[in-house]
């Protein structure tokens, strides 16, 4: 225990490396979110770290489900549905009145816990989100970003004499891998991914599981999961929801083995959740 806690720095010992000083990536400060007259979050400050992932960990109902979709402005599509406080994507609130919601949602992407491809090809499936943004020019260069993107989902060699077929007859966690590669398409600074592995056999978990570790190199990654151990195993901060409030958020490791609020601390063994 003792090895485990020296490898990490504290405030009082020597410096972080310059990459990992003031390298949020997003921020989030006093959000609330109201569904009518019901709060659903309670005045959440959480920094976002780039090229990490970061879990939000939690009881069902607690609020992290509530607030990744904050993070892309998707709580927009819920009638009722207000948001309060700021968020800031690379230090530009995404709730200003200015802000293009379309163009957030492709910096942000998406994968949502069940998987949705299109009813169309595999290869249109990918191609669809470059095409309507008008990111390329040429048949070539969609074709390069399909077969990129696929590549970095991990599932370009299980598909790549099938690109005409429908995305719908993958197995599933195919499928939650062509949402990634779809996610991926459209150049996303930031992706969130909402308990992407719940409807997963083991084997296509731990394949999401390790793509996720790949690419943290090129994306920050926010997660929300039921699973602790998923937590544990991907994720180099986690965030810890209860009854709608950031409870608790630090490293992974931190949080794990010694939290600082009680309420962490019967959540991960298990006293209630």
């Amino acid at each position: 225990m003792d090895a485990t806690i020296t490898t990490e720095a504290s405030p009082t010992e020597a410096p972080a490396p310059a990459e990992l000083v003031n390298n949020q990536k997003m921020t989030a400060r006093k959000v609330d979110v109201f569904y009518g007259d019901k709060q659903a979050l309670f005045d959440v400050d959480l920094d976002i770290h780039e090229h990490q992932v970061i879990s939000l960990i939690g009881p069902s109902g607690c609020g992290k489900s509530t607030f990744l979709r904050c993070l892309n402005r998707m709580n927009d599509t819920i009638d009722g549905c207000r948001v309060t406080g700021a968020i800031e994507l690379d230090d530009q609130d995404i709730y200003e009145k200015s802000i293009d919601v379309v163009e957030i949602r492709a910096r942000v992407g998406m994968v949502f816990q069940k998987p949705n491809p299109f009813p169309k090809s595999i290869y249109e499936n990918v191609a669809y989100g470059p095409r309507i943004h008008g990111m390329t020019r040429s048949k070539a260069e969609l074709e390069e970003v399909v077969v990129t993107s696929l590549q970095r989902a991990g599932l370009f060699e299980e598909v790549k004499d099938r690109l005409e077929s429908p995305g719908t007859g993958l197995s599933g966690g195919q499928q939650q891998r062509l949402c990634i590669a779809r996610a991926i398409a459209v150049s996303p600074e930031v992706i969130l991914m909402d308990e992407p592995c719940s409807a997963l056999d083991p084997i296509a978990t731990a394949k999401i599981e390790e793509l996720m570790d790949e690419l943290r190199t090129n994306y920050t990654i926010v997660i929300v999961t039921h699973s602790m151990q998923q937590a544990a195993r991907v994720s180099q901060r986690t965030a810890f929801f209860h009854l709608g409030y950031l409870v608790e958020e630090g490293e992974t490791d931190q949080i794990f083995t010694n939290p600082q609020d009680d309420r962490t601390h019967d959540y991960i063994t298990g006293r209630f959740g």
